[in-house]
């Protein structure tokens, strides 16, 4: 069934607006149709209408990839900020090879390594041995899933500590 274009505009406009006000780690398709059918007063879930929410997500989504790549072309420094470069303009690397992302104190880094085929956020302590510094056991890896699931809990996380904080 073919939506009127009139129909189709003020979906569209609610729907990108919506998604414009919505934390885009948190938010899903479902939750989108949802917060824009109470906004029109009409269930978007309905086969007639699910599809084009979709297409208009789907749009809106590349159409941001497409800034943030545009956005990283014209200034590559802003993707490497806070991180640890070296004075040559270079990433900065470990004596193991492993991408450093941040250094969080003097002995402990985050960095991205590869082991056996998988990516890996690795929040580790390091030691020196000579001119060498070499990571310990303490520490946690975590798979490109578990990053994902830890992430998308980080408010939850503050919100606890936060909370924890006000009652001392």
């Amino acid at each position: 069934m073919e939506l009127a274009p009139e129909v189709q505009q003020r979906i569209e406009a609610t729907v990108r607006q919506v998604l414009e006000e919505s934390d885009m780690s948190e938010t899903t398709e479902y939750k989108v149709r949802r917060e824009a059918s109470e906004r029109l007063k009409m269930n978007l879930s309905q086969p007639k209408y699910k599809p084009f929410v979709r297409q208009v997500v789907e749009a809106f989504l590349e159409e941001q990839k497409a800034k943030e790549d545009q956005q990283a072309e014209e200034d590559p420094e802003e993707e490497d900020a806070g991180r640890g470069k070296r004075s040559d303009g270079g990433k900065e690397y470990t004596d193991d090879g492993d991408l450093i992302i941040c250094k969080l104190s003097e002995k402990r880094k985050v960095t991205i390594q590869e082991f056996r085929g998988k990516t890996l956020v690795s929040i580790r302590e390091y030691y020196k041995q000579g001119s060498k510094e070499l990571p310990t056991s303490k520490g946690i890896s975590l798979t490109e899933e578990q990053w994902g699931a830890f992430r998308k809990n980080l408010p939850a996380i503050q919100k606890a500590i936060k909370k924890m904080e006000s009652r001392v």
